[in-house]
């Protein structure tokens, strides 16, 4: 995928959510086990400690390897759950569409990379899903080995280890199973753990069969943080190949909330994907 392609993520939704982050300018991240599993993270860690340990083996560090295993046996005894925004870099995708995009009918709002990533900050991080079953080439081993070579003990009271583990959580929201890879995503992950640095009050969403919990994110306040605007932020617009939106009133719509600038970045989906059964 060239460099150009990289600086835009798509965000595949439908029209109730996009008039959630246009007009009200709130970006919903919900609980991550309506994405992964708890298994899924479970597992994330599970090959984590396999890989840090037989890393510390190879180099001859065979006590620390069993701390490593004895310290990731206690944290798995714990329960988190963590919350997240999905992106992908594939523009006009069929695949996303038919996932997350309502069967083809809802709307992929393009999001310039450079905001996101400056938006995320504090309890807020902008992580690219790591798909290899295989964990030897996550960055979090390195980590782990690293406070090893210079001499810390693997314990959770160790700041240094507290961090690592924080930060291997965090990590494993992002973390897929390989068969989805051809999805190419990014997610901004909202920490279990840096509640402390988080004041966004959590919101429900009751409908008759459950109660949903998420956070929503105030855009405008982001965006000022930065020095931009919504419309800053928001890099094109595509209706999606099965939707019936017209054109036009979307774009008085779009008017109408005073979200001019964006008008003319509306496109439509040049995506093959018709008729799809509900």
């Amino acid at each position: 995928m060239d460099q150009k392609r990289r600086t835009i993520l798509y965000h595949y939704t439908d029209f109730q959510a996009l008039d959630g982050i246009l007009r009200c300018a709130q970006l919903r991240v919900n609980n991550v086990l309506r994405m992964n599993d708890s298994a899924e993270m479970r597992h994330f860690m599970n090959r984590l400690c396999a890989a840090i340990a037989e890393r510390l083996e190879r180099e001859g560090r065979p006590e620390q390897a069993q701390q490593i295993r004895a310290l990731f046996r206690e944290e798995l005894k714990k329960e988190y759950s963590a919350f997240a925004a999905c992106f992908s870099f594939h523009r006009d995708d069929a695949a996303q569409w038919e996932r997350y995009g309502n069967r083809g009918r809802g709307v992929c709002i393009a999001f310039r990379r450079e905001y996101l990533q400056k938006i995320a900050k504090g309890a807020l991080s902008l992580q690219a899903v790591f798909y290899r079953d295989d964990m030897e080439g996550h960055p979090m081993v390195e980590v782990f080995c690293a406070l090893a070579r210079a001499g810390v003990e693997m314990s959770p009271a160790d700041p240094g280890v507290q961090k690592a583990l924080r930060d291997a959580w965090a990590c494993s929201v992002s973390f897929k199973h390989p068969s989805f890879s051809s999805e190419y995503e990014m997610r901004l992950v909202v920490s279990p753990f840096e509640k402390a640095e988080f004041d966004v009050r959590p919101c429900y969403h009751v409908s008759r069969e459950r109660i949903k919990k998420y956070y929503p994110l105030d855009l405008n306040a982001m965006c000022r943080d930065i020095g931009i605007g919504l419309e800053d932020l928001v890099a094109e617009i595509i209706i999606g190949p099965d939707s019936t939106q017209s054109l036009a009133i979307f774009q008085d719509y779009l008017r109408d909330n005073g979200l001019d600038a964006l008008v003319d970045r509306v496109a439509l989906s040049d995506c093959p994907l018709r008729g799809l059964a509900p």
